[in-house]
């Protein structure tokens, strides 16, 4: 098996979750007492995580690249960064190390593609919902998303910093989702794009009217893929 790296920490409940998946995955696939062959670079997420002004974006481009350049070093083969939202410095990240970075958005949409869905919602925090660095990937693949709703994008926000990234969860926000989940379903879209690492934490992706494309999992298995060769 392939040694896999992992910028993690970002925050640290959604990375003991691609622990899980990934473990998860590699025992099924091996049997036996197999796990996965794992690096992780834990952060400290208050570093990064309220990051604004291009001159954060920059302070936190240096975090990652430091972080990726010791998981490069310790012999991981490939790297995840695992979170959506700062993916926005991944060209830069990517930049800086040899080893290949594979791309969130990238696994999404060529499984989108791949499913023939041409039309979705995109739901994560602020700036993956608005900015391009997410949204173009997506499109790329064929995939047409609806404009963001700003409302849903702050209140996505409040539950993410608040509640999930410190490892609290709400029946409100839950009962929340839930209800966007049903009202985006109402709407011309094929499938839900799940883009935050957190919030499978209170949407249940099983259960729902629309598809939803759980960017975490498809995350996860993208490594399981480069791990098992």
């Amino acid at each position: 098996m392939h040694k896999l790296g992992l910028i993690g920490g970002l925050s640290w409940t959604s990375t003991a979750r691609y622990y899980e998946i990934i473990n998860q995955a590699v025992h099924r696939a091996r049997g036996g007492q197999h796990s996965a062959p794992l690096l992780i670079e834990s952060l400290d997420f208050a570093t990064v995580a309220a990051c604004t002004s291009d001159e954060e974006w920059d302070s936190a481009a240096d975090v990652l690249i430091a972080a990726a350049r010791r998981l490069e070093t310790a012999g991981a083969g490939a790297l995840l960064i695992c979170a959506n939202s700062m993916h926005r410095v991944y060209d830069r990240v990517q930049g800086a190390v040899h080893v290949p970075i594979l791309h969130i958005a990238e696994r999404v949409g060529k499984k989108m593609q791949a499913d023939g869905v041409e039309k979705a919602a995109l739901i994560g925090t602020r700036n993956v919902m608005t900015e391009k660095f997410y949204r173009q990937r997506l499109v790329a693949h064929g995939v047409s998303l609806l404009p963001p709703d700003m409302e849903l994008a702050d209140r996505i926000d409040r539950i993410v910093y608040d509640e999930l990234t410190v490892g609290k969860i709400s029946r409100e926000s839950e009962r929340y989702m839930k209800s966007e989940m049903t009202d985006i379903a109402k709407q011309d879209v094929q499938a839900v794009v799940l883009a935050c690492t957190e919030l499978e934490l209170i949407v249940d992706v099983k259960a729902n009217v629309l598809p939803i494309y759980d960017c975490t999992s498809i995350h996860a298995m993208a490594g399981v893929e480069f791990i098992l060769g």
